[in-house]
């Protein structure tokens, strides 16, 4: 399946049962694994594990696959591995914790910069 339409797929399931702060990361200059990773929030583990399953019932509609799912027994983040595609659902204080969307954006922060600028210095 296209990762575009793989990607709106996703997007939309994740709408669909209110999913909250839904943000895509193009990931193909950083990594050969995957094209992209998708990240929400879900205010509870039950609405985290709706979300995800979500994700997972409408991809197997629309003909794609799903590799795996991990996480649904606590259902404090669920990751939905699509192949081309990692969907992350999560709960606020776990998604705050583990920031995934600053790892995973291209552009090290200036504090990294200026720790990396200093080391090459010495």
């Amino acid at each position: 399946m296209d990762v575009k339409k793989l990607q709106k797929i996703a997007v939309e399931a994740l709408e669909d049962i209110k999913g909250r702060d839904i943000e895509v990361i193009n990931t193909t200059k950083l990594t050969a694994m995957f094209d992209s990773i998708i990240v929400a929030s879900g205010d509870s583990t039950r609405q985290v594990k709706s979300l995800a399953r979500s994700v997972h019932d409408k991809v197997k509609a629309a003909g794609g696959d799903v590799i795996s799912m991990e996480g649904e027994d606590t259902g404090e983040w669920v990751l939905v591995d699509l192949g081309s595609i990692v969907v992350h659902v999560m709960q606020p204080a776990v998604r705050a914790y583990y920031n995934l969307e600053e790892l995973w954006q291209a552009k090290p922060s200036a504090r990294k910069s200026k720790a990396s600028a200093d080391e090459d210095a010495d």
